[in-house]
């Protein structure tokens, strides 16, 4: 399949923790049913932070706040997505207040999960080096 892309695609994506400080997780059909973090590509105009919370918004329901950077990574025709793609993720750590999730039809189920366990599930490659990245960010303060 030939991209239909032009220019390479930013994206956002949020490791959100819940006030006991687990991880929120969604099994995607679009990252061969592992498990990602919520997020999405970012609009024309539209900041890094406020297309942050616009994906969380759609993808879950939830409200966020507390947003910090964590890190960038290239992903260029990876097979790990559904289709074709190159994309430039934008991960961002963030917290929410609550724990009742509202998915839309990119995730079939969610979990909220300790970081350990996260690391633990069957999640997709670009989200395991996120969380890593976050606990190595996290160890150096």
């Amino acid at each position: 399949m030939q991209p239909t892309q032009h220019y390479p695609e930013p994206t956002v994506g949020a490791l959100i923790f819940d006030p006991a400080s687990r991880l929120l997780l969604m099994r995607s059909h679009k990252w061969a049913g592992k498990y990602v973090v919520p997020g999405g590509h970012v609009e024309l105009g539209e900041t890094l932070a406020a297309a942050l919370r616009r994906e969380v918004a759609e993808e879950t329901g939830l409200t966020i706040y507390g947003i910090t950077f964590v890190g960038m990574q290239e992903f260029i025709y990876d097979p790990a997505f559904w289709q074709p793609r190159h994309f430039i993720f934008f991960d961002y750590a963030c917290r929410t207040n609550a724990t009742e999730v509202h998915l839309n039809d990119e995730a079939q189920e969610y979990v909220w999960a300790t970081v350990d366990e996260a690391l633990r599930l069957p999640i997709e490659p670009y989200t395991e080096v996120a969380i890593r990245t976050y606990l190595a960010r996290q160890a150096g303060r």
